[in-house]
C-alpha cells in the first residue's frame, strides 16, 4: 500500500473528523476512541477528567498528559500541535492563569468545532482555536514560549517540516514538550505500510535516535526522550483499527513487544 503524504493526511483527517462526530452526533455504537485504545486510555487523573467538560475527554486521543509534565508557568504563551478536541489547550490555559495565552492548532473542521464548543462550555477567554496543517503553523515567528502535542507529530508524514516549523515560532530559549508515539527497536515493515496503521499513530512512529536527530537538525538542543508507555503486539493491533475481529485478522503478526513506547519528548531552542 502506499502511503504518500497526501493519504496519509487524509487518512488521519477522516479518523479524527469521524472521532469528533461520535462525540457531537452520539450514536450508541460502542466505537472505542479515548475509553478502550491501549494508547490513548487512562492518561489523565480522574481529579482533571471530572474537572472538564465530558466532550473534551471523549475525544481525546493522545498517548501521554504533556501539559503534566511540561511545568507551564503563568504568563506564558503555549501552542498546541494538533489539539483535538481540545483537553491539553484548556488544561495548559489553567496552568498559565489569565496572563497567559494558548493557541490549539488542527486541520480538522470537526475537530475544530468540537474544540470551540469545549471552550465555550469551559467559559475559557485566553484560548484560540486555529485552522492549519503542524506542517505550516499559520503564527508569526517566536510567538510561543512553549510547544506541547499529544501523539500527533508521529502522524505526519513530514516530521522534519514540523519541528523546523515549531523551531520558528517559538521564543528563543523557548521550549519543546511534546507527549509522541517512539520506536526503539525496529517496527515491522508491514505495519509501516498499513496506512490505518499510520492514523493509529503507529506506523509513522520515528526510531528514537532518529528522533533526536531530527530535532538536533532542526536547530533544538538539550533533547531529552524518556518512556512514559510501553506496548505489545495486542497493543498496536487494537490501536491501529485494522481488527475486523477479536483475533485482529487481517492485522501485523509481527512482534513488536518492547518497540514501541509513548515518550515525553522535551528540547529547547537556544537562547541566541
Amino acid at each position: 500500500m502506499q502511503t504518500g503524504s497526501e493519504e496519509i493526511r487524509e487518512a488521519v483527517r477522516r479518523r479524527y473528523a469521524e472521532q469528533a462526530l461520535r462525540v457531537i452526533e452520539p450514536a450508541g455504537d460502542g466505537c472505542c476512541g479515548s475509553t478502550c485504545d491501549p494508547i490513548t486510555r487512562d492518561l489523565y487523573s480522574s481529579e482533571e477528567a471530572a474537572s472538564l467538560p465530558a466532550e473534551a475527554v471523549q475525544a481525546s486521543l493522545g498517548c501521554g498528559n504533556p501539559t503534566a509534565l511540561a511545568s507551564l508557568r503563568s504568563g506564558e504563551r503555549v501552542l498546541d500541535l494538533g489539539s483535538g478536541g481540545g483537553i491539553d489547550v484548556l488544561l495548559a490555559a489553567r496552568r498559565v492563569g489569565p496572563t497567559g495565552f494558548v493557541y490549539g492548532l488542527d486541520m480538522t473542521d470537526e475537530m475544530l468545532e468540537l474544540s470551540r464548543g469545549n471552550q465555550d462550555r469551559e467559559g475559557a477567554t485566553n484560548v484560540e482555536f486555529l485552522k492549519g496543517f503542524i506542517e505550516e503553523i499559520p503564527l508569526p515567528d517566536a510567538a510561543v514560549d512553549v510547544i506541547i502535542s499529544n501523539c500527533v507529530i508521529n502522524l505526519s508524514a513530514d516530521k522534519g517540516r514540523v519541528l523546523r516549523e515549531a523551531f520558528r515560532v517559538l521564543r528563543p530559549g523557548g521550549r519543546l514538550a511534546i507527549s509522541d508515539v517512539v520506536v526503539r527497536g525496529t517496527l515491522p515493515e508491514d505495519v509501516r505500510r498499513d496506512i490505518e496503521s499510520w492514523a493509529g499513530c503507529v506506523a509513522g512512529a520515528l526510531e528514537e535516535g532518529e528522533y533526536r536527530e531530527v530535532l538536533a537538525g532542526s536547530g533544538f538542543e538539550a533533547i531529552s526522550l524518556d518512556a512514559t508507555r510501553v506496548y505489545d503486539q495486542a497493543d498496536v493491533i487494537s490501536s491501529a483499527g485494522c481488527c475486523g475481529s477479536a483475533d485482529g485478522a487481517g492485522c501485523s503478526t509481527a512482534s513488536v513487544d518492547g518497540d514501541l513506547i509513548s515518550a515525553f519528548v522535551q528540547a529547547r531552542k537556544p537562547a541566541r
